[in-house]
């Protein structure tokens, strides 16, 4: 396992991280497959877990704590907040009314007495980045949190709320969690020189692109990924986002073959060699899973395997955009647009 500083925080986080994601319904984990994964990627030197309070709403944060109890202070603990959590509207977003309640609940569910990285699921509109950045850090100054951070923010929100937290001398967001993978590579034109400038550490989810780049997706095969059960149209076929996520297995399956990879060491070995990812989140399911991921975290690709990946997929180029989750809000919603 590589070891990496998390930004400039000075902490040290392995290059894969456990994400929780799938604990519990979503992914039909009881308690001790948990925490049989939990003892694995511990073993296997991961020292990140990451969850978020809106997993099986709060399912995946109790799952987590009762897993790590006894060794809280041996691995660095990240969750999330900002998702609705509930039909009540305000129990979601970036308020200070919110945030101080969400942390409290998860700090509840996880057992513990404070969040290493805590982080702003999704950037909220309705909340001017003052409000949330005051609030985050006075949970900071309270101890209650370390280091704060986003996820999936755009690259121009990153910039503004580095700014206004020098403008209103609050502490700052120090790390970004973006969907990044080998099909999936938009960030590495807009927000990962952000990310790298400000110093902030990234973590990215879905670096096997919701299992497309595990190899069991090929061209001729029945798709049987987990998510293709609640995910559909990110696996019809008759989508053509999805034909050219599958011309690009097909390539990227030849030269793992050539390389004497596994499509797994190909696509997590690709995203942990950009100078500027920390980390990557695996999210497995199942023992095997974790297995054949941990395998891969040692993997170095070769300069000329990474010029062949950038002759398949162009360096910057989003497959599939939309499956990001980091479209501008006036883009989804037309009285944005038209007020």
């Amino acid at each position: 396992m590589q070891y990496r500083n998390l930004g400039r925080t000075g902490v040290q986080v392995s290059s894969l991280a456990l994400g929780a994601m799938n604990f519990g319904k979503l992914g039909g984990s009881t308690q001790d497959e948990v925490t049989a994964l939990v003892d694995a990627a511990l073993a296997g030197g991961i020292n990140l877990i990451d969850t978020a309070d809106m997993y099986g709403q709060g399912e995946s944060e109790e799952l987590v704590g009762k897993a790590i109890a006894g060794r809280r202070d041996d691995l660095v603990l990240a969750t999330k907040a900002g998702l609705p959590m509930g039909e009540e509207r305000n129990r979601r977003g970036g308020s200070r009314r919110w945030l101080v309640t969400a942390l409290e609940d998860s700090l509840r569910r996880l057992d513990v007495d404070h969040i290493d990285i805590y982080q702003l699921h999704r950037w909220d509109p309705g909340a001017g980045d003052e409000e949330t950045l005051s609030a985050l850090t006075d949970l900071q100054r309270a101890g209650k949190i370390r280091y704060f951070g986003t996820s999936t923010f755009p690259a121009y929100r990153l910039v503004q709320a580095q700014w206004a937290a020098r403008e209103h001398g609050l502490s700052r967001y120090v790390t970004e969690q973006p969907a990044y993978s080998i099909l999936q590579r938009g960030i590495e034109s807009h927000v990962l020189p952000v990310t790298q400038e400000y110093g902030l550490g990234v973590l990215v989810w879905s670096p096997l692109a919701s299992g497309w780049l595990s190899g069991a997706i090929r061209a001729g095969r029945a798709i049987t990924a987990h998510r293709a059960s609640f995910l559909p149209h990110r696996f019809d076929s008759a989508i053509p986002a999805n034909q050219a996520k599958l011309a690009a297995v097909e390539q990227l399956a030849a030269l793992a073959d050539r390389a004497g990879l596994t499509m797994i060491q190909l696509a997590l070995g690709f995203v942990t060699a950009h100078p500027g990812v920390t980390s990557a989140i695996i999210g497995p399911r199942t023992m095997d899973h974790l297995r054949s991921q941990l395998a891969a975290a040692d993997t170095v690709l070769p300069a000329e395997v990474l010029d062949a990946i950038d002759e398949i997929v162009a360096p910057g180029i989003d497959l599939a955009p939309d499956e990001k989750h980091d479209t501008p809000p006036a883009l989804l919603d037309a009285a944005l647009r038209r007020r």
